[in-house]
């Protein structure tokens, strides 16, 4: 028998990261179109890929819990990222 279940997380577990990130696009201010659009989509799919096998899913629930107040979310593998789409005044 293989050791899938370590490596594709439930459908439950897929749902909850999803959130997580887009908890985390909304604090930091990302056009959610414009990250979509990046790279044909490419970057946002690898966004969310980052986001369903992330090691820090602890400190980012703990992070966004206190409205990051505890600084910059450097532990995130897609910050760079979200702030290259910012949200733009009209």
């Amino acid at each position: 028998m293989s050791n899938s279940r370590l490596l594709w997380p439930r459908t439950e577990e897929l749902h909850e990261r999803y959130a997580l990130m887009d908890q985390m696009m909304e604090v930091q201010g990302v056009d959610v179109l414009t990250a979509i659009r990046i790279d044909r989509g490419l970057a946002f799919i690898e966004a969310r890929a980052k986001c369903r096998y992330c090691v820090h899913e602890g400190v980012c629930r703990h992070w966004l819990a206190s409205q990051g107040q505890r600084g910059a979310a450097s532990f995130c593998p897609n910050l760079a990222f979200f702030r290259s789409c910012p949200k733009t005044e009209n």
